[in-house]
């Protein structure tokens, strides 16, 4: 349930690996925090979706809607491309985008910023939330069925696996590598996870 957590443990040492982030999010934290730690292969992707208690598509989204996203930089801007790319706003062609780069938002739609892991249970208070993929699963929401939009499979937020950048090249690495982008875990994901999450190598 935290995004930070596991990259300071990975940096020092007490974990050999993670596999949470991805890339923008893992580029963003090294360069505020100088952590020493690089990605080896993508994984999987977990589309963002836009959920919501009160309607069931976008047309039904009132003048002066109130949409949570997440508070951090790469999510934040993420799901403001997804509104982006569904025709609700427009932003300025910039890599990671906030709410001071919309351009023009004709619903006159507010946003809310919050801690991700939250957003599931913000849907009684607001009109919509833009949701990662394993917390709208924690929240027992189907992104399959529930999600009014949601991210393609074309979407660049691949999860990748991550290690001090020492590590990159040891042979635990390299045996994960293989292990995370075989032909098995491919199918399990594909068996588990019915297409909500899906494989990105």
């Amino acid at each position: 349930n935290d995004y930070v957590l596991p990259n300071t443990a990975l940096s020092e040492g007490q974990l050999d690996a993670n596999f949470f982030q991805h890339i923008p999010y893992l580029e963003e934290m090294n360069s505020k925090e100088n952590l020493g730690i690089t990605w080896t292969v993508k994984v999987h992707i977990e589309p963002m979706g836009l959920y919501s208690d009160k309607i069931s598509s976008l047309d039904e989204l009132k003048d002066g809607a109130t949409i949570a996203i997440p508070n951090d930089a790469t999510n934040g801007s993420r799901a403001l491309k997804l509104l982006a790319d569904n025709g609700l706003i427009t932003l300025k062609d910039t890599e990671i985008a906030s709410v001071l780069d919309i351009t023009s938002n004709e619903k006159n739609l507010k946003f809310k910023e919050l801690d991700a892991p939250a957003l599931p249970r913000t849907l009684v208070d607001v009109d919509a939330a833009v949701i990662n993929t394993n917390y709208a699963i924690e929240g027992d929401l189907n992104p399959l069925e529930d999600a009014i939009v949601i991210e393609s499979a074309e979407s660049p937020y691949a999860n990748v696996l991550a290690v001090k950048e020492e590590n990159k090249d040891s042979e635990k690495t390299k045996a994960l590598n293989t292990v995370l982008n075989s032909e098995k875990t491919k199918k399990f994901i594909e068996e588990k996870y019915e297409g909500s999450i899906f494989p990105a190598f």
